[in-house]
C-alpha cells in the first residue's frame, strides 16, 4: 500500500518555460535509464525478493528496495511537474504567433516534441526524448539479489550521467536547482546498492553469480584470452584481469596470448522435405514423425517438448 501527500519531495521551479528543453527532460523521465525504469525496477525486485523471513540482511535490503522505489515515484512526479511547467505557453496559437514574429523562435520550436501538444495536451509523457513509449523491458528483476544490486548500481550510474548532461544543457536557475538535487540523490543510490553488496559480504562472498556447487570447466574460468592476430598489437595482457588474484577470492588470473580455437565447425545436414529449405532434386534430411502417428497442433507439440525437457 502506498500513501500520498500533496507535497513534492523537493521544490520544482522553472524560471523560463522552454518547450524544447521539455523534450530533453523526457529522457530523464521515460528513457531507458530514467526514473520510470528505476521506480519499476526497485518495486519489482522488492516485491519478489524471497527468503527474507529469518534473514535480517535480506529483510533490510527488501525494505531499502521498497523505500527507494517509493522515492523514485516522487522523482517521477517531480520530473512530470518540471515538464509541464516547461511547456507553459506552448499552445499552438502561441507557437504560431511567436514563430511569425521571429525566425529564431520558429527554428527553436522545431525542436519541440509535437506530441506534447497533440497527444498529451502540454503534459509529460511516459516516453523518452524521441517520443518512444517507456518499455518494461528496461527493467532488471532477475530474482538473484546480487545480480539485481549490481544492475541497480549501473542503472543509477547511467541515470546520473544523463541527468548531468541535461543539467549542462540548461541555464535556467530553477531547473538546475531541481536537477542538482536529483544528481545528489542518484549518487546516494549508487553508493547504497554497492554498500548492500558489502552487507552481503562483498565480492568474495557473493561472486561468482550463480555459485555452482561444482564449477564447470574451471580451468577456463580465470583465463583472459586474447584474440589479436599479432600478440604484440594488444596491451590487454598487462591488465590486472590477466594476472594476480581474481575479485572473487577463489582463483588466480592467467593470460593466453594466442587465439583460442580447439573445436571444429560442424556442417548441418539437409533439412526435412516439409521445411522447404532445399533446392528441387537435392537430398532431404530425416523428418521426425509425430509420436502418435498422426497430425497434432504445434501447441501440442511444444507443450509435450516442454514437459519432456
Amino acid at each position: 500500500m502506498f500513501l500520498r501527500t500533496t507535497q513534492l519531495q523537493y521544490p520544482v521551479r522553472v524560471d523560463r518555460p522552454d518547450p524544447v528543453f521539455a523534450r530533453h527532460v523526457q529522457e530523464l523521465l521515460g528513457g531507458k535509464y530514467g526514473e520510470m525504469t528505476v521506480m519499476m525496477q526497485y518495486l519489482s525486485q522488492g516485491w519478489s525478493l524471497r527468503g527474507t523471513e529469518g534473514n535480517p540482511r535480506l529483510a533490510r535490503i527488501k525494505d531499502m528496495l521498497l523505500d527507494t522505489a517509493t522515492e523514485e515515484i516522487a522523482h517521477v512526479e517531480m520530473l512530470s511537474a518540471m515538464i509541464a511547467l516547461l511547456l507553459e505557453g506552448a499552445s499552438p496559437d502561441q507557437q504560431a504567433t511567436a514563430a511569425d514574429a521571429s525566425p529564431a523562435v520558429q527554428a527553436a520550436l522545431a525542436g519541440m516534441n509535437p506530441q506534447h501538444v497533440i497527444a498529451s495536451g502540454l503534459g509529460p509523457q511516459l516516453a523518452d526524448s524521441n517520443g518512444n513509449p517507456w518499455n518494461g523491458s528496461y527493467v532488471t528483476a532477475s530474482g538473484n539479489i546480487v545480480v539485481d544490486l549490481y544492475a541497480n548500481a549501473s542503472s543509477e550510474q547511467n541515470g546520473r550521467l544523463q541527468t548531468a548532461r541535461v543539467y549542462e544543457m540548461s541555464d535556467d536557475p530553477g531547473v538546475r536547482d531541481t536537477l542538482a538535487f536529483m544528481l545528489a540523490r542518484d549518487l546516494m543510490h549508487q553508493l547504497q546498492w554497492l554498500a548492500a553488496i558489502d552487507e552481503l559480504g562483498g565480492p568474495t562472498a557473493v561472486l561468482p553469480v550463480p555459485a555452482l556447487p561444482d564449477e564447470k570447466k574451471a580451468e577456463h574460468a580465470y583465463t583472459f584470452m586474447s584474440y589479436a592476430a599479432d600478440p604484440a598489437d594488444t596491451t590487454a595482457g598487462e591488465g590486472c584481469w590477466a594476472h594476480g588474484p581474481a575479485p572473487d577470492g577463489k582463483g588466480e588470473f592467467s593470460y593466453r596470448a594466442e587465439p583460442f580455437a580447439e573445436g571444429e565447425a560442424s556442417p548441418l545436414p539437409p533439412a526435412p522435405e516439409k521445411v522447404y529449405d532445399n533446392l528441387p532434386g537435392d537430398p532431404v534430411g530425416r523428418a521426425i514423425p509425430p509420436r502418435d502417428g498422426g497430425s497434432r497442433s504445434m501447441v501440442a507439440k511444444v507443450g509435450e517438448a516442454l514437459r519432456e525437457s
